[in-house]
């Protein structure tokens, strides 16, 4: 067994918020999801891999792959977009109006989003508002009926309706820039 922390929930302690105290906020404020537990998902092609035994069938679902990003000025950026899109980063910092887009680092990632790699998602916005991450969401959250991401573990994955999702960003002040 290797000592190395990942990010399943196994190790959500050693976050700034858990997983756990996470979803006990949401159940708090009130906003309703649907808990999915599975496998560690590190990859888009993962989180395929279990989509039959969670994906609500007949519903407009979004899934998302979702991005942590710094450009030049060393800003910081989390992008979340429909899981298949295809991702330039010259022409996504175009579309976002900054230049020199690449990845953040895994301690950046922990430091500004309170995450591992494995688990970004739109949930580590409750730490990001607090770090001046910008967050840029793709257009058909707009449309979808169910949302579906990470609650700041990969080995979980919380179903929300759009309204519930919009309802979260509400409450920890963040307005996702539309792409």
């Amino acid at each position: 067994m290797s000592d190395v922390v990942d990010a399943s929930s196994a190790f959500q302690d050693s976050l700034p918020t858990s997983s756990d105290a996470l979803l006990a906020q949401m159940d708090e404020w009130g906003i309703a999801y649907t808990l999915h537990d599975h496998v560690p998902l590190r990859t888009v092609e993962d989180a395929k891999g279990v989509e039959d035994k969670i994906i609500a069938p007949g519903k407009r679902c979004l899934r998302l792959k979702n991005l942590y990003l710094r450009d030049r000025k060393k800003r910081n950026y989390l992008v979340s977009l429909e899981q298949d899109r295809e991702i330039d980063l010259k022409a996504l910092g175009g579309e976002l109006g900054v230049g020199g887009l690449s990845f953040g680092s895994a301690d950046r990632l922990l430091q500004n989003l309170g995450i591992r790699p494995g688990a970004v998602s739109p949930l580590a916005m409750i730490n990001g508002v607090e770090t001046d991450v910008r967050f840029f969401m793709d257009r058909e959250a707009q449309e979808a009926e169910l949302i579906y991401m990470h609650p700041l573990v990969n080995d979980r994955t919380v179903a929300m309706e759009r309204a519930a999702f919009f309802a979260f960003l509400e409450k920890i002040r963040v307005t996702p820039e539309w792409v």
